[in-house]
C-alpha cells in the first residue's frame, strides 16, 4: 500500500514537472517573439544596442530598424526596433527587407573585381576598350553637387585621357551622378540605354582630377560585366555572387511574398515632430514590376540584415565563405584603400568608403554597413528614412552603433575564449 501511495506521489510529480517544463517553454518562445517583433522584454532590454535605438523609436527620430553584428565567423547580435509600418502598428521583424541604395556599390564592384582576378579586364583599362561609345569624351567642368547633370553653357574640351575603370569606380572619372534621361526614378531604362545616355553627355572634370559621386561611373562598370562576361549583369550577380553566398533574400525585385516584409519609408517633419510615410523616389512601382523597372547596379538592391552580413562576412574573410573563394584578397585591399586620393575631403576606394578605424557605404534612406578589419567586427544598420532623422540625433547614430558594437564583439570573443 505505501509503495502503491509513493508510485501514485511519484506520477504526480512527473505530470507537474511536465506541466512547468512545457509553460517554460512556451513563456521562452513567447520571450524570444517578443525580442524579434522589437516589444520589450528584460533580456532585450538589457541589450545595448535596444537600450540606445529604442527611446530613439519612441521620440520619433526614425520609425523602426534592424541592427545585426557579427565577427567574420558568426552573428553576434541582431534586434528590431520600433514599426515597419507606423499606420498599422506593425512590429519591426529581423527578417524584414530594405531598400539598402548605395550599399548595393561594394556588391556590384565585387563582381566587377572577379573579372580583374581572372585577368579578363584591368582596373587601368579605357572604358572605351569594352564601350566604344565612351571614345573621345568631352569635358565640360561646372560647379559639384551629388545631384548634379552634365549641363553647363561653356564650351567643353576633349577630355585629357580616356577614362579608366579605376575612375569610374572610385568617382574620381568625371561622370555625373546621373543622365538627363534620368530625370525622376533611376531604374526605368535599361542598362544598356542608360550607359548610352552617359556617354551621350560631357563629364564634369577632367578625368582623375577630382571626386564627384556618381551613380553613372558605377552603372558604366556594370554594363562592362556584361559585355565581357556575356550574361546580363543581374544574372552575374545571382549566379556569382548572391547564389554562393546564400543570399536568398537580395534581389532587384521583390516579390510578392517579399513586399509586404519592406519597410516602409518616412520622412520627418522636423517642425512637427513627426514622420510621414513616402514612396522611394528613386525607384518605379510595382516593385516587382520586371517589365517597366531595370536593375540599377549603383543603387538598387533589396536586402535583408542577414543578406548583407553574409556579404560582409565573405570580405571580412579576405573573399572566402563556406570554404568558397569567392573574390581575391588583393581585391579586397584595392577596394578598400584609398583610391580617389582624398579628393574632396572624402576617401573613397573601389565601391567603398574609407574611414579610420575600417571601411563601409552608407545608402540613401540611412542605412550603412560597417566593417572594422582590427576590432574584427561587422554593424549593419537597416532602416528606411529619406533625409535627416528626427530629433538632433544627426549623424551620430551608426558611430555610436559601431562603438558598441565594437564592445560586443570583444566580449563574444573574450567569453567564448574563456568557454574553450
Amino acid at each position: 500500500m505505501n509503495r502503491e501511495r509513493g508510485t501514485k506521489r511519484q506520477k504526480y510529480t512527473l505530470r507537474v514537472l511536465s506541466l512547468v517544463s512545457i509553460a517554460a517553454a512556451i513563456l521562452a518562445c513567447i520571450g524570444l517573439f517578443g525580442q524579434d517583433s522589437g516589444r520589450r522584454s528584460e533580456g532585450a532590454m538589457n541589450d545595448p544596442i535596444r537600450s540606445y535605438l529604442q527611446p530613439l523609436v519612441e521620440n520619433h527620430a526614425f520609425a523602426g530598424a534592424v541592427t545585426l553584428v557579427a565577427n567574420k565567423d558568426r552573428i553576434v547580435d541582431v534586434q528590431s526596433v520600433g514599426y515597419r509600418d507606423l499606420a498599422a502598428r506593425t512590429p519591426m521583424q529581423t527578417d524584414s527587407m530594405f531598400w539598402i541604395a548605395s550599399t548595393s556599390k561594394p556588391m556590384t564592384v565585387t563582381a566587377v573585381m572577379m573579372l580583374v582576378d581572372e585577368r579578363k579586364i584591368s582596373l587601368d583599362d579605357p572604358v572605351e576598350k569594352y564601350l566604344p561609345e565612351f571614345h573621345g569624351m568631352m569635358v565640360n567642368p561646372q560647379p559639384l553637387t551629388s545631384s548634379s547633370t552634365a549641363d553647363s553653357s561653356s564650351g567643353p574640351v576633349p577630355a585629357n585621357h580616356p577614362i579608366l575603370i579605376r575612375e569610374i569606380l572610385s568617382h574620381t572619372s568625371g561622370l555625373p551622378f546621373k543622365s538627363k534621361a534620368q530625370p525622376g526614378a533611376l531604374d526605368v531604362l535599361p542598362l544598356t540605354e542608360a550607359v548610352h545616355s552617359f556617354a551621350a553627355e560631357p563629364l564634369i572634370f577632367q578625368p582623375g582630377t577630382n571626386y564627384s559621386y556618381s551613380n553613372e561611373g558605377i552603372n558604366t562598370a556594370a554594363r562592362i560585366v556584361e559585355v565581357v562576361s556575356g550574361i546580363p549583369y543581374e544574372r552575374f550577380m545571382q549566379e556569382r555572387l548572391f547564389g554562393p553566398l546564400g543570399m536568398t533574400e537580395t534581389t532587384f525585385w521583390p516579390s510578392v511574398e517579399q513586399i509586404p516584409r519592406i519597410a516602409k519609408s518616412y520622412k520627418a517633419d522636423l517642425h512637427t515632430n513627426q514622420l510621414a510615410e513616402l514612396q522611394i523616389d528613386q525607384l518605379t512601382y510595382p516593385l516587382d514590376d520586371k517589365a517597366h523597372r531595370f536593375p540599377m547596379p549603383a543603387g538598387g538592391l533589396f536586402s535583408t540584415a542577414n543578406d548583407v552580413a553574409k556579404f560582409a562576412q565573405m570580405i571580412l574573410n579576405g573573399g572566402v565563405a563556406g570554404g568558397k573563394r569567392i573574390v581575391s584578397e588583393a581585391a579586397i585591399h584595392e577596394m578598400t584603400r584609398t583610391q580617389n586620393k582624398g579628393f574632396g575631403g572624402k576617401n573613397y576606394g573601389l565601391g567603398w568608403s574609407i574611414g579610420e578605424h575600417g571601411f563601409g557605404h552608407g545608402g540613401a534612406y540611412n542605412n550603412a554597413l560597417e566593417i572594422n578589419p582590427e576590432a574584427g567586427r561587422i554593424l549593419i544598420f537597416m532602416v528606411q528614412q529619406a533625409g535627416p532623422f528626427g530629433r538632433d540625433v544627426g549623424e551620430s547614430i551608426v558611430p555610436t552603433l559601431e562603438k558598441i558594437s565594437d564592445r560586443l564583439v570583444a566580449d563574444d570573443t573574450a567569453a567564448r575564449s574563456h568557454s574553450h
